[in-house]
C-alpha cells in the first residue's frame, strides 16, 4: 500500500493506495504517527486507491481517529468507493467517520 500524506492548513489528506490489510495496517499506522504535529486536528483520507480492506485496517483507521479525537479534531473520507463504504458502514465507522463527496466539501464542513 502507497501513504503519501499532504498538510493543509491544520488538515492532514492521506491519499491511499492498494490494499488495507493486516500487512499493511502497521505501515499505516507508523506513516500517520510521523506526520501528526501539534498543528495537525483533522485528517482527510481519500480512499479512491483502496482495492481492498480488512478488519486490521479499519482497526488502524480506528487508532488514528481516536488520537484525532483526544486533540478535538474531526476525520473524514473522500473519494470513498461503493465497496469500502459498505465495509465502512457494516463495521459501525461510518457513526464516527463523515464520507464527503469532494476536496472542497471536506475543507468546507471539517
Amino acid at each position: 500500500m502507497e501513504v503519501n500524506c499532504r498538510q493543509l492548513t491544520n488538515n492532514l489528506f492521506i491519499e491511499l493506495e492498494g490494499e488495507f490489510d493486516l500487512h499493511t495496517a502497521d505501515y499505516f499506522s507508523t506513516e500517520i504517527s510521523n506526520q501528526l504535529t501539534t498543528e495537525i486536528d483533522n485528517l482527510i483520507l481519500d480512499l479512491d486507491g483502496i482495492e481492498f480492506i480488512d478488519s486490521s485496517g479499519l482497526g488502524a483507521i480506528l487508532g488514528v481517529y481516536k488520537k484525532i479525537n483526544q486533540k478535538g479534531g474531526n476525520i473524514g473520507a473522500i473519494n470513498i468507493t461503493p465497496q469500502v463504504e459498505r465495509i465502512f458502514e457494516v463495521s459501525g465507522l461510518l457513526k464516527i467517520i463523515d464520507i464527503y463527496s469532494s476536496k472542497q466539501e471536506v475543507l468546507d464542513k471539517i
